[in-house]
Formats: C-alpha cells, sequence, structure tokens
C-alpha cells in the first residue's frame, strides 16, 4: 500500500463564461426578487393608506425607504456591510415579518399569510443555496 502514490481526484472546473457576462439567474432567485419587491411595494401602500393626510406621505414615503436601506446594507448581493449569514437571515426575515404585519393591519390577513410563506420558503431555499 506504501507504493500507490497520494493522488486526490481533480476539482470539476465551473463551465467557462464569456467576460463580463453573469450566469443566468435561477428561477428561485427571481421569486426572492419578487418577494423582496412586493415588500417594498405593501410598506408604500400600507404607509398611504393606513395613516391620515400629513403623515400617510412620511409613511408612505419612508417606510420603503427604510426597507430599501436595509436590503442595500445587509441583505442585497452586494452589501454595503459584509455580515454573519444568521444576521442576513433575520434582516431578510425582519422584512418579510414586517410587510406580512402591515397586511394584517390593513385587513387582509390571507394576503399577508400567502406573501409571509412564499417569502419564508423563497428566503430558505435561496439562503441554503448561497450557503451550498
Amino acid at each position: 500500500m506504501s507504493d500507490l502514490p497520494n493522488v486526490r481526484p481533480a476539482e470539476p472546473e465551473a463551465p467557462q463564461q464569456a467576460p463580463g457576462t453573469r450566469r443566468s439567474l435561477s428561477a428561485i432567485e427571481l421569486v426572492a426578487f419578487a418577494c423582496q419587491l412586493f415588500a417594498f411595494v405593501t410598506f408604500a401602500v400600507w404607509g398611504f393608506a393606513a395613516w391620515d393626510f400629513p403623515l400617510n406621505l412620511v409613511a408612505g414615503i419612508g417606510a420603503p425607504i427604510v426597507a430599501i436601506l436595509l436590503w442595500a446594507l445587509f441583505v442585497s448581493p452586494r452589501a454595503v456591510l459584509a455580515v454573519h449569514p444568521f444576521v442576513r437571515a433575520l434582516v431578510e426575515l425582519f422584512v418579510y415579518a414586517s410587510a406580512t404585519i402591515a397586511w394584517w393591519s390593513m385587513g387582509h390577513a390571507w394576503i399577508g399569510l400567502v406573501f409571509g410563506v412564499v417569502a419564508v420558503a423563497s428566503g430558505v431555499v435561496a439562503g441554503r443555496r448561497r450557503l451550498a
């Protein structure tokens, strides 16, 4: 047995891409992106619908801006702050849960429930793919 060379199998090569191009998006990445956009729109609708006149402008514009800033800082593929994946998942879950609660507070519990289930399921699958 000592006569055999110490040989490891070669790592499979990644498929070659043309310079300046990115890989195509998967279906789960598109669903996760749609969930993020739906959450941002939800915050705008909630802000304009749930408050009276002077505050509805502030909440309708401010709530989506805060959510977009959180997403850009922590959850984005090119996030400004590099954080642990657990923190990234918590911020993403916070945004999804806030959008779900916003739908519930507007009296549309079923929309909030369906959105929450779809968003969390896509987040879990996309997060597992990122860690793999």
